[in-house]
């Protein structure tokens, strides 16, 4: 009845690569360092790592937007081979996906507010999110070759993202072209003209994933453009109350729209063109998904604890979470899992892989999982630099 998204190339999501953190909070991607509201902003949460930097307070409330973000997005990513059928569970990953990347890509351009093309900073871009776009690019591609059914013909290839190594190469894009969006006057018009003239120009291709890159755009720039009080306005206690029908709204939406909308709009990887749809409903969706994206993400936020959690320290692993489930989520395709169990595909079994996925990469988020993965995520590559780029 309804398809669900199937291959690497379609899974969106996917959390922002770290800033640089203290020696023993460092993480990449989503793990990003994260100062105090008050404190002006650094790089930008999915940074890039260096070497250490001295220690900082962190904010415990961006690292649990960090940790609630990368739960939604390992639990999206295992519906998806078990909601075919489920019109329910269709609604509710459609609302996931309108804002889940969104909000993870707004603040990564929060914190990269600070990035200036200084060789300390673009060090920690290429080894923060360069050097692990290369290494899990590579890995994700001989997994599928090999766990995916033993074919030859999946090639090894940077060009082409697979799954949700799309995130990393984007934010490496968006951080070096965030001097040119802090020099411009109207930033974010521009950034909605460039999102939607893609959404309507089928010709930009595959590589580099560059329709997502475009797509998703202005949800950097506009991370780069909020100061610390916007946050501040997020988090009263009118507007949570305001989320709760707003969620209910949009869930009531979904619901109606899952038997007639294409989850193609929601990945942002296709043209209108592509997904069958006249020119003009591209430019027409993509304003209509911003906003959507908009409210809903400012509704997550509000209701994001701002106090220190349980959960608070794992929102400086969240790159190691992100990058590791596609594995077990992919894996568990590939052997057959959900072909073997259909109860899964039932409402009690959307439940027990809903808290399955957000057990595991809770537990991929942990600091032991970051030290043993620091190689990958943050490697020492203090020898490929000039000794004073960290110092200019």
């Amino acid at each position: 009845m309804f398809q669900a998204p199937s291959e690497f190339k379609r899974a969106p999501i996917p959390p922002e690569t770290r800033e640089p953190e203290p020696r023993h909070e460092r993480a990449t991607s989503t793990a990003v360092r994260t100062p105090p509201a008050s404190a002006p902003a650094r790089s930008a949460a999915p940074a890039a790592s260096g070497g250490p930097a001295p220690a900082k307070q962190r904010d415990a409330y961006f690292d649990n937007v960090k940790y609630l973000a990368i739960v939604l997005v390992a639990v999206g990513h295992a519906w998806e081979p078990v909601m075919d059928g489920s019109r329910a569970a269709r609604a509710l990953y459609m609302v996931v996906y309108t804002f889940h990347m969104p909000a993870f890509i707004l603040i990564s351009g929060y914190f990269s507010r600070s990035f200036d093309m200084s060789p300390a900073k673009v060090k920690r871009l290429v080894t923060g999110v360069a050097v692990p776009y290369v290494l899990f690019e590579t890995a994700y591609s001989l997994f599928k070759r090999y766990a995916g059914g033993g074919s030859d013909d999946v090639p090894v290839t940077l060009l082409d993202p697979l799954f949700l190594t799309w995130f990393l190469i984007a934010l490496f894009i968006w951080r070096v072209t965030t001097p040119l969006w802090q020099s411009l006057r109207h930033p974010m018009p521009v950034a909605l003209t460039i999102a939607v003239l893609a959404s309507v120009t089928p010709g930009i291709g595959d590589d580099l994933d560059l329709q997502r890159v475009l797509q998703l755009l202005p949800f950097f720039v506009l991370g780069l453009l909020l100061k610390p009080e916007h946050f501040q306005l997020v988090r009263r206690r009118e507007v949570r109350l305001l989320a709760l029908p707003l969620f209910a709204g949009a869930l009531l939406f979904a619901y109606w729209a899952a038997p007639r909308m294409q989850l193609g709009w929601f990945y942002r990887s296709s043209a209108a063109q592509e997904l069958g749809a006249p020119w003009w409903s591209g430019a027409v969706m993509s304003l209509a998904m911003f906003g959507c994206a908009l409210v809903l993400t400012i509704g997550f936020l509000a209701w994001v604890p701002r106090r220190h959690m349980w959960f608070t320290v794992l929102g400086a692993g969240t790159i190691c979470g992100y990058l590791l489930h596609g594995f077990l989520v992919k894996g568990a395709g590939y052997f057959g899992l959900f072909d073997r169990y259909e109860w899964l595909t039932k409402p009690a079994g959307l439940m027990v892989v809903s808290v399955v996925a957000a057990a595991a990469v809770t537990l991929l988020c942990t600091p032991p999982v970051r030290r043993v993965l620091r190689f990958a995520t943050e490697p020492d590559l203090n020898w490929a630099f000039r000794r004073n780029a960290a110092k200019r």
